[in-house]
C-alpha cells in the first residue's frame, strides 16, 4: 500500500530490477549535463556580459541550451515515472521509497552500483546511508 507521500513503495528486488534501465538513463543524463555545462561555458566565454545572466535568459538566447535542458527534463521525468526519486544527477543518486517495518525510508542507489547496497531515512540523505542487510559495508561512502 503506497504511503500518502509516495505513489509507490518498492521492495529491494523491485528496485534492483530497475537498475539496468536507470544505469542507461543516468549515463545519458550525466552526458547531457556535461554538454549543458560546456555549452554554457562557451556561450559566456564568447560574450562576457552573459556571465551574469541567469539560466532562463541564457536558454532564450541559445536554442541549443534549450534542447539540452529539454532532453534532461525528459530523462529525469522518465526516471521519476518509475516511482523512484531522482536526487542528484552529478552523483547519480536515485532513491526508492520503502516501508521498513512501518517507517518509510529510502533505498538508495548510486550510479555505478550494480545493485542496492544501502538505505537512509528520508531526512538523513546520502551522507547517512546505512548498509542493507547482507550488503558489504565497505562499499558505503
Amino acid at each position: 500500500m503506497p504511503s500518502e507521500r509516495f505513489e509507490r513503495l518498492f521492495t529491494p528486488a523491485e528496485a534492483n530490477e530497475l537498475i539496468p534501465r536507470l544505469e542507461v538513463l543516468m549515463r545519458e543524463l550525466q552526458l547531457e549535463a556535461t554538454r549543458l555545462r560546456t555549452a554554457v561555458a562557451e556561450l559566456t566565454r564568447a560574450d562576457r556580459e552573459l556571465a551574469n545572466a541567469d539560466f532562463n535568459q541564457l536558454m532564450e538566447l541559445s536554442p541549443e541550451l534549450k534542447e539540452i535542458a529539454n532532453r534532461m527534463a525528459d530523462m529525469a521525468a522518465q526516471i521519476e515515472s518509475f516511482g523512484c526519486v531522482l536526487k542528484d544527477i552529478e552523483q547519480g543518486l536515485v532513491d526508492f521509497p520503502f516501508d521498513s517495518d512501518g517507517e518509510i525510508v529510502f533505498l538508495c542507489w548510486q550510479y555505478g552500483e550494480s545493485h542496492l547496497i544501502a538505505w537512509h531515512t528520508i531526512e538523513g540523505g546520502f551522507d547517512n546511508r546505512r548498509p542493507l542487510r547482507g550488503a558489504p559495508k565497505t562499499y558505503l561512502n
